[in-house]
């Protein structure tokens, strides 16, 4: 069975009203019991909703409705459209208060502290500083480093853990590969 149209009892009432369909086709298309759809045509049924029109919202056509109201055992066919939704949620900067900025290098100090493998430009991305910014903090150049407090970003509420064990999980590989490199190196020195 075929799935049924945006707001079928809505639908129905405006094929009722403006097509010469049967209410058997009316019913099957819109996936309702022939005996509503001929309530709605006695106005026994679906009174006070507005009709709903599937052309409009591209479920239907006219050469559809043409062809199925000269053939009286043609059935309407639904007219699928894919959808391509897309994930913009990262590309959304989220916005950080005035109050919690502050946090931000408290932030990347923790995090150069408890998760060292972390390169300055993911922990920069993490926290959403400049990475001039995680360099400072991690040589003890940045400019209010004596006022810093290391604070967990995840507690914070700055990024989820998800977003770190994904962060740490490409410093390993990255690790892993730098790893593998230099013994290649090494075995190519000594041929």
């Amino acid at each position: 069975m075929s799935s049924a149209p945006l707001m079928p009892m809505a639908t129905a009432v405006w094929l009722v009203e403006n097509t010469s369909l049967t209410f058997k086709q009316i019913a099957e298309f819109c996936q309702l019991h022939e005996v509503e759809v001929q309530g709605i045509a006695d106005g026994e049924v679906a009174k006070g909703i507005v009709g709903y029109n599937p052309i409009i919202s591209g479920q239907l056509t006219n050469e559809e409705i043409l062809l199925s109201s000269k053939d009286e055992n043609r059935p309407l066919n639904i007219i699928h459209k894919e959808v391509e939704v897309k994930n913009i949620e990262n590309k959304i900067k989220k916005y950080v208060p005035l109050s919690k900025r502050q946090d931000k290098p408290d932030s990347a100090l923790w995090l150069i502290k408890n998760h060292s493998i972390l390169k300055d430009s993911q922990i920069a991305k993490l926290v959403g500083v400049t990475t001039n910014s995680v360099n400072s903090i991690r040589n003890k150049s940045y400019w209010n480093y004596n006022s810093l407090n290391a604070k967990d970003p995840v507690a914070m509420g700055l990024f989820n853990q998800k977003d770190l064990l994904d962060a740490l999980e490409k410093a390993q590989r990255r690790i892993i590969r730098e790893k593998k490199d230099k013994e290649k190196l090494k075995q190519n020195e000594k041929s």
